[in-house]
């Protein structure tokens, strides 16, 4: 078991904290690292090293910033399966998942690798007579990066890291004390890369010193990745402390499945969306909504597409379902499950007594069904945040998307049709941010936002895509006069200058 350290100032430092988060090979309930519960003092330490950084970073120009970048890319991809194999041991999702979280990792990077032409202005001679005005996007300064357990590569070091330190900011990046192994690893990368001391720091605090990114005033702005309830408290607090703030939180994400979808894929692309990383994400399908005149036959093949998931070990590349990422996640699952049949829902497939040879002090659980859940269950409301799949039952297309509107989180939303017609009408007037025809996770590839809505999002712009350049940049607009030998000697100067 190691004891793992923080990053600053391209070294890993020994944290004097006294508490510790305790880091689980899922796959085998074996406790493997644990990470510090750093000190108030570290961690404003770590911030002062980032606010120094930020003074020679953003001066570098954008062109050789982002040649460090390329590089961190090439290294991502040279050490693909390591850190695969990595993300898989210390989260829990299956290996082809694990590639892909850090895949995204390096899709990230290669979005934030095309900053020179995102970051240019605008410009227009003889705005006002005589008057030519030039944008420019300047960085910021420090932000704060906290990340959730669920992505340990894309998101801190995908949606993060890449473009704000692209845009010449430096950034404290907080991760989850239960999965940071990947992230610490990338750290290396970043090292060898050749990227200066201080740009890149990492750290692992509890919420009581987590505060302090909140209200630093050395902080300028905060991407927060995780549940509604904090991501409230986190855009309250930075925004009154005078921060820009992303905060992306958590969903409900409904499909509406009409009586011409085709029905075989259909149900293969539900069980994908349902299951995929234990339901594990907040882009995951948790909730099928669907006619009652082919509900029957859905749910029969969704179930007999999902009792065929091999559930094992996340290494093993056989594995189709790993396991949740902690005991105390496991039996959370379990406790909504058995609270969806106290409410009434149909068990139709149930995982919470599954066990996997060999593997048997794993946090498993097999795919599991609810079916006939109505608005009033929890159950089908609320995020369970695994490998759980709750079926409604309705008349119309109409009913179908008010129900779906009724919900409180709207990350994605997504309907299984043939119909041209309904497919613009659900786009239209969907409430979810992240739309899918016919496409079971809707999340855009990285030069398009992640932009959720309603109790799924708060704040103005965006991970990713141009709103996330524009994040961790502000504008200045400069305007320029040049005095004619005439005007030299004139002392008469409009209230207007220069904008009429």
């Amino acid at each position: 078991m190691k004891i793992l350290k923080y990053f600053t100032n391209n070294t890993f430092c020994e944290s004097k904290a006294t508490d510790y988060y305790e880091v689980y090979n899922p796959s085998t309930g074996e406790l493997i690292a644990k990470s510090p519960k750093m000190t108030l003092d570290e961690v404003r330490t770590v911030i002062g090293n980032a606010s120094e950084a930020y003074k020679g970073w953003r001066n570098v120009p954008v062109l050789k910033r982002v040649q460090i970048l390329y590089k961190v890319r090439e290294l991502l991809i040279e050490h693909m399966d390591e850190l695969t194999e990595l993300c898989a041991r210390e989260h829990g999702k299956c290996y082809d998942e694990a590639m892909g979280d850090i895949l995204k990792a390096k899709e990230g990077t290669e979005l934030a690798c095309s900053l020179p032409v995102l970051m240019q202005g605008d410009s227009l001679m003889d705005a006002s007579s005589g008057y030519d005005t030039v944008t420019y996007r300047e960085p910021l300064g420090v932000f704060a990066g906290m990340a959730p357990f669920n992505f340990p590569a894309m998101i801190p070091m995908g949606w993060m890291a890449p473009m704000c330190i692209a845009c010449g900011n430096t950034i404290v990046l907080k991760l989850a004390g239960a999965t940071p192994l990947t992230s610490l690893r990338i750290c290396e990368l970043y090292r060898e890369a050749g990227l200066p001391d201080g740009v890149l720091n990492v750290i692992t605090c509890d919420r009581n010193v987590n505060k302090e990114l909140l209200i630093n005033p050395e902080i300028k702005g905060v991407s927060f990745v995780g549940s509604t309830s904090v991501g409230k408290y986190v855009y309250k607090t930075a925004a009154e402390a005078g921060k820009r703030v992303q905060a992306l939180c958590e969903a409900k994400n409904h499909a509406l499945v009409l009586e011409d979808a085709a029905i075989d894929r259909t149900a293969a692309g539900i069980v994908n969306a349902a299951y995929g990383c234990a339901g594990e994400r907040c882009m995951a399908l948790p909730v099928v909504v669907v006619q009652e005149s082919i509900a029957d036959e859905l749910v029969a093949k969704i179930k007999d597409i999902a009792s065929k998931l091999k559930v094992g070990p996340a290494y093993d590349k056989s594995s189709k379902l790993g396991p949740v990422y902690s005991a105390q996640h496991r039996q959370s699952v379990i406790d909504w499950i058995n609270k969806g049949i106290a409410e009434g829902a149909e068990l139709v497939l149930d995982g919470r007594n599954i066990t996997v040879g060999g593997y048997e002090n794993g946090f498993y659980l097999g795919p599991t069904i609810l079916d006939k859940v109505t608005p009033e269950m929890t159950v089908g409301t609320f995020e369970i945040f695994g490998p759980v799949l709750c079926v409604k039952r309705v008349k119309t297309f109409e009913e179908g998307l008010e129900l779906m509107n009724a919900n409180p989180f709207a990350n994605g939303s997504v309907i299984y049709t043939q119909s041209g017609y309904y497919a613009r009408e659900f786009a239209k007037n969907t409430h979810g941010g992240m739309v899918g025809i016919n496409v079971g996770i809707p999340v855009p590839v990285g030069m398009f936002p992640f932009c959720g809505h309603k109790d799924s999002f708060f704040g103005d712009l965006h991970t990713l895509g141009k709103d996330g350049f524009r994040f961790y940049t502000e504008t200045k607009s400069v305007t320029t006069h040049w005095f004619d030998e005439h005007e030299k000697k004139s002392t008469k100067v409009s209230t207007w200058d220069g904008t009429i």
